[in-house]
């Protein structure tokens, strides 16, 4: 039996608020390891330009490279379809104990997703506190959570790539190695030499 908590998002890219909530997550809750699991195709997101999976997929590898707690998971970046967050849960042994690390936005909108109550009934949830949706909104919407301890951190992928787009650096934003795959790759504009 493992304890795991879950850290899904579409990773877009992975950044240093992620590792910080999956952290704190580590820190707060009783489990044995952190999951990241980058989205394969996040259904909410259809339209918004998602960056291929390919690239997610090796930016989380870099992102959680060398954190013994930490790993990144590869399973929904492989599934064909959308993706939804039950049917990963569902892909983990029955026996383990799951806990969902959402922040305090996404934990708000739960009950708008694919078999949410089954979801609900399957794992715990443990939420990062973040701009614009407060403790009220999420425990309305969805009951009692874990808070987890972390201090607020108005960094988004959204907020990166728009940045990176205009020419703006995104360096110690993002942990080193994945602001080099990055410019490597030159993604979001990124093409900076040095």
């Amino acid at each position: 039996m493992v304890r795991r908590a879950l850290l899904g998002g579409t990773f877009d890219p992975p950044h240093l608020a992620h590792l910080v909530a999956g952290e704190a997550a580590f820190r707060t809750l009783d489990v044995d390891v952190i999951t990241f699991v980058p989205a394969g195709a996040p259904w909410q997101k259809a339209d918004d330009g998602v960056t291929a999976a390919r690239h997610r997929w090796l930016m989380t590898q870099r992102a959680v490279a060398d954190v013994e707690y930490f790993e990144a998971d590869d399973r929904e970046v492989n599934r064909d379809g959308w993706t939804y967050t039950i049917d990963t849960v569902r892909s983990f042994p029955d026996e383990d104990e799951t806990t969902l690390i959402l922040g305090s936005d996404a934990a708000a909108g739960i009950p708008s997703w694919h078999e949410a109550d089954e979801l609900l009934d399957r794992v715990s949830v443990a939420v990062a506190e973040r701009p614009g949706t407060g403790r009220t909104a999420v425990e309305a919407s969805i009951g009692t959570v874990d808070w987890l301890d972390m201090p607020l951190l108005p960094v988004s992928g959204t907020q990166l790539r728009a940045r990176a787009a205009v020419g703006g650096s995104i360096r110690f934003m993002v942990r080193e190695s994945v602001w080099e795959y990055i410019v490597s790759n030159r993604l979001y504009g990124q093409d900076f030499t040095g």
